[in-house]
């Protein structure tokens, strides 16, 4: 009971550490535990510091390889070496103020020397000039219209091929549905000549001929009288012109046949 006078006795929390003065003199450090203390004797706690990670956010500003200023946005982890507690705690008085002041490079061999472990530098953001973005944006923005114009050009190359290409081939098969009405009549001609040969007696193939182009061409005349937009056509007319055109067309047809043989 006598010794409960004169000696008193302190818990140092977990994950801390307790600086302990005799006479103002540091002495020694306190780990977390029960400890106990002679205030006669002047021991007494200066003070304890936390041995946690801690976060700091720092703001820099630098400037870049192209000569643009940045500011970055970095969160600094750090904490309180045990061993040399008394660093921290007598060396620093601000010491979020002084990491500050040694971001980066300095910082790590520096801040050592205060009793303080940087373990990680988080970078969490860059931010470039409000002109820099603008700059980049038009920029992005100009390579994407660039981009486009290509893709639309591409897009109207397509376009203009397939559309030579279909007409090239609707060409081709108008030609060939011509070739082939152009057949279907030259063969019904032939077959009218034959049959018509055949049921009357004594008639040639030319006096035939002459009438099937008589035929047509009044067949022709009222065609294009009874079309439904009128349009004045001025043609040579008359029987020695019918003439003319039945030696044209039978002209062709002997042509045709020769070539074929």
């Amino acid at each position: 009971m006598v010794n409960a006078f004169f000696v008193f006795c302190g818990c140092v929390d977990q994950a801390s550490v307790a600086v302990v003065e005799k006479w103002g003199r540091f002495i020694r450090l306190a780990e977390p535990g029960l400890h106990f203390f002679n205030p006669f004797a002047g021991e007494c706690v200066a003070g304890t510091l936390t041995t946690r990670v801690q976060s700091l956010d720092v703001r820099v500003e630098t400037k870049t390889k192209d000569n643009v200023f940045v500011q970055l946005i970095c969160t600094i982890q750090y904490r309180v070496v045990k061993e040399n507690a008394d660093d921290a705690f007598y060396e620093l008085q601000n010491p979020q103020q002084q990491i500050q002041a040694y971001v980066f490079d300095a910082v790590v061999q520096v801040m050592a020397d205060y009793g303080y472990s940087i373990e990680h530098i988080l970078m969490v953001d860059i931010i470039p000039d409000a002109a820099v973005r603008k700059a980049m944006n038009d920029i992005n923005a100009a390579q994407r219209l660039q981009l486009a114009s290509v893709y639309k050009g591409e897009a109207e190359k397509i376009l203009l091929v397939k559309k030579a290409e279909a007409e090239a081939e609707a060409k081709y098969l108008s030609g060939v549905g011509i070739a082939k009405q152009r057949q279907a009549i030259t063969d019904g001609l032939r077959e009218n000549i034959l049959n018509f040969s055949h049921s009357v007696s004594g008639t040639s193939a030319k006096e035939v001929m002459d009438l099937i182009m008589v035929t047509q061409y009044f067949d022709t005349i009222k065609e294009l009288g009874d079309g439904s937009k009128n349009t004045t056509v001025f043609i040579p007319h008359g029987p020695g012109h019918v003439k003319d055109i039945s030696e044209q067309i039978r002209n062709g047809m002997m042509q045709a046949s020769s070539s074929n043989v």
